[in-house]
């Protein structure tokens, strides 16, 4: 062993470390390994930076562009909700079309976007059959992550291993490459979802407070039937407003005041005014339907225009001047220009419209206005203000371009006419040109932590080859595996990337190990792909520790335990590593 093989393992051993610490970001902990590297003079300054200029980094920034032009134009969210919409509220069926809708997505999209995608349908789910959240919101992280290895672009690991491979002059992965593989620990992973998994996830209470966060909360709120709706002239029964937007109707008001009772057979006419109960985001989402408009909102349209309205959620103080009066009278579009779209009042049910409820104490008002003028109620007691909501009215005019362009950039590289990188790039300037995404919105979505990671592990690799470690390593893993047969050697590197992967990043820990199995694999005239491939499954096998980022998103929303990870995982993770040790050596073969 010479001095820079020592500093090497050193540096190694110090970012490992560091990495499952968490004490500092993976971004300066791999900015700090190449400094590292640069200082000691274990890798030459102009070979240092090369990583960022690498074609995995364009692939890497692309798809997250691309990804996020298709979340932005509201394509997954319709699919998601046509599909959920035509499935039965039996809750088995529901958690299994979720799951499934959530690893086709993720296929096609990394696991952390398509889980946080997922998060709101999961809890308007959970919302609709009464099933307690922590039983769907792990369904959906773990659906996320089995389908990692079901495509090249399922998650940027793959990447990073395609542009290891393209560093030690083997072929890059093809986008379907994995497939083979990574489509039956998706199909057996849902399997034991469905049949095991679900009864293994406790369920846990999840408070009001951290409904009310979420947005989770019941509001009462009015919509009206303008003259392009859709659902004129047919009954509530065929409207099913309950499934398409998760709205239940609780009266029908006709021309002005009077009450109509609904009911399945109520045939809807023009100018009808429905009030309907649902979450804030859902009561949202009647925006995005034609023909139907928030009756508020559509009312304050002349007296509102031209100001910049916002959303904000607020709950009535002791005190206040709207206790015991109406929004009738206190006319608060005409002396406040203030808009009050919906209420929530806990634990009583309302039937009133809107304008006739007498306010109390702790009620919870969705209002609409200028900023300056709510801060002027909110000054003077009326309310205190509790959030700030994002209106996320979905603009589908694009929709179709922009999915047009993503299927247009796998299929052109798929079959091999245009290489990855160069059908993303231009993908991403169409998506521009197109105005499916602004380059200011893009650059937003864009994870620079994983760019700056990626870059700078791949430095690593460098390093790693121009001091002669991996040759190193590679030589005393031969010598230690000696005659034994080569699939064991493939079951330890996908252990150690397994065990690596749960307090590293996924990337972080194929970064690492990859390198040394390739010269271990080189030394032994073994296939290296094989160990690749093996190597690409294990870092994405992170079921066991709520340490990945999809099922960090979910952790306290579900009111999880690290031990419930532990419990359902690990047996999922037992069956992906036969799964694969089965199939990997069978369709790449290891000599």
């Amino acid at each position: 062993m010479t001095t820079q093989h020592l500093l090497m393992l050193i540096i190694i051993s110090g970012a490992i470390i560091l990495f499952s610490l968490e004490v500092f970001s993976i971004d300066i902990v791999a900015l700090g390994v190449l400094l590292s590297l640069i200082v000691t003079g274990l890798l030459p300054l102009e070979d240092a930076f090369a990583g960022f200029g690498n074609e995995t980094i364009i692939i890497i920034v692309g798809l997250l562009i691309l990804t996020a032009s298709l979340i932005r134009n509201g394509a997954i969210e319709l699919i998601s909700r046509k599909i959920l919409s035509r499935t039965n509220k039996n809750p088995n069926h529901l958690l299994l079309m979720l799951m499934m809708l959530v690893s086709v997505t993720s296929s096609f999209i990394s696991n952390t976007a398509a889980t946080a995608l997922f998060i709101p349908i999961g809890t308007a789910v959970a919302q609709r059959t009464r099933i307690n959240l922590s039983k769907v919101l792990l369904p959906i992280a773990y659906a996320a992550i089995l389908a990692s290895s079901v495509t090249l672009v399922a998650s940027s690991t793959n990447i990073v291993v395609s542009g290891i491979l393209q560093q030690y002059g083997q072929p890059a992965l093809g986008i379907f490459e994995l497939t083979p593989v990574g489509l039956p620990i998706l199909l057996i992973g849902l399997g034991y979802m469905a049949a095991i998994g679900l009864r293994l996830i406790p369920q846990r209470a999840i408070p009001n407070t951290l409904a009310d966060e979420f947005g989770l909360r019941p509001y009462i709120s009015e919509i009206i039937l303008l003259p392009t709706c859709q659902l004129i002239g047919k009954t509530i029964f065929e409207a099913d407003l309950s499934n398409k937007l998760d709205l239940t109707i609780l009266a029908l008001y006709r021309d002005q005041n009077r009450q109509v009772i609904p009911s399945p057979i109520t045939v809807l006419q023009e100018g009808d005014v429905l009030l309907v109960e649902g979450s804030r985001d859902q009561i949202l989402k009647v925006k995005d339907n034609i023909g139907l408009e928030l009756y508020h909102e559509t009312a304050s349209n002349r007296e509102m225009q031209g100001l910049e309205k916002r959303l904000y959620e607020a709950i009535i103080l002791p005190h206040s001047f709207f206790i015991g009066r109406t929004l009738r009278g206190l006319n608060l579009r005409s002396r406040y220009r203030v808009n009050v779209l919906a209420i929530h009042r806990h634990e009583e049910t309302i039937t009133q419209k809107i304008n006739q409820i007498v306010f109390k104490l702790g009620d919870v008002l969705l209002i609409q206005g200028e900023a300056q003028d709510v801060a002027v109620l909110e000054n003077n007691g009326m309310f205190r203000i509790i959030n700030q909501v994002q209106d996320r009215r979905l603009d589908t005019r694009r929709t179709r371009t922009a999915t047009l362009i993503f299927i247009g950039v796998l299929l052109l590289s798929a079959v091999g006419i245009i290489a990855l990188p160069v059908a993303i790039l231009g993908g991403v300037i169409l998506a521009f040109l197109t105005r499916c995404i602004t380059p200011e919105e893009a650059y937003r979505e864009v994870e620079w932590k994983i760019v700056v990671l990626v870059g700078s592990m791949l430095g690593l690799g460098m390093a790693m080859e121009r001091t002669g470690t991996a040759q190193f390593l590679a030589e005393q893993l031969a010598h230690w595996v000696g005659g034994a047969h080569p699939v064991w050697l493939l079951s330890g590197f996908f252990l150690l990337s397994l065990f690596l992967t749960q307090p590293m990043s996924n990337q972080a820990a194929a970064a690492v190990v990859l390198p040394i199995a390739i010269r271990t694999a080189l030394q032994l005239g073994l296939n290296p792909r094989a160990f690749a491939i093996m190597i690409a499954i294990g870092a994405s096998t992170s079921f066991t520790t709520p340490l990945e980022p999809a099922c960090l998103m979910i952790y306290g929303l579900g009111r999880y335990r690290f031990f419930d990870f532990v419990k359902v995982g690990s047996l999922l993770t037992i069956f992906i590593y036969l799964i694969a040790i089965l199939l990997v050596p069978w369709i790449w073969p290891l000599r």
